[in-house]
């Protein structure tokens, strides 16, 4: 009986020191959130931002102005870091988060080619609701399975992408997610990128 305790208790032990040890690793980790100036969606940064920080990844928030940025439901946030300061090379992802206001880059050149940047590099890159078109606007969705809010289906399409529907998608590095309903799927799929 008492080795069989002795031999749980290892067992237990080396489990913990296992997920600490990933839980350290994740601590090195860098993700880069960007969000609309106006008209961000509040869960689908929210519960990406906090998801990510309770699992040990340092997260830095960008946008196109550094004042004071709201989200359709009212959420307040501040960035850190201009879209143009963000140095993808310091980031192990980079993520767009939807919204009305999303919009604003679609066709902007410095959102797009931080995109393309991160996808060249290997980093992980996610987008959810109409984020997705930035990336299909950046080339990085060519022959690659994508979800988006259905009011992009078409930029994704025409983007190159596999559309899917799905609630999330994963395909190689990078992300994609459907809407606010699948915020912390979204989050999960990024935290387990990150941690390979």
């Amino acid at each position: 009986m008492k080795k069989i305790i002795v031999l749980l208790l290892l067992i237990s032990g080396l489990t913990f020191s296992l997920v600490l040890g990933k839980i350290d690793d994740l601590k090195n980790k860098k993700v880069v959130l960007i969000i609309a100036s106006q008209n961000f969606r509040d869960e689908e940064f929210f519960v990406t931002k906090d998801y990510l920080t309770k699992n040990g990844v340092k997260v830095v928030v960008a946008s196109s102005k550094l004042k004071e940025c709201k989200g359709m439901l009212g959420g307040v946030v501040i960035p850190q870091i201009l879209v143009s300061q963000i140095n993808v090379k310091d980031f192990d992802g980079v993520v767009f988060i939807g919204g009305s206001g999303t919009g604003e880059y679609f066709k902007d050149q410095v959102a797009l080619s931080k995109a393309s940047e991160a996808f060249k590099k290997g980093k992980v890159i996610g987008a959810i609701c109409i984020a997705p078109a930035i990336l299909a606007n950046a080339g990085v969705l060519k022959g690659k399975k994508a979800t988006a809010f259905s009011s992009v289906e078409y930029d994704i399409l025409k983007g190159g992408a596999i559309y899917t529907g799905n609630l999330v998608e994963v395909d190689d590095k990078i992300v994609t997610g459907s809407g606010p309903e699948a915020a912390l799927e979204f989050a999960k799929a990024l935290l387990k990128l990150l941690a390979k």
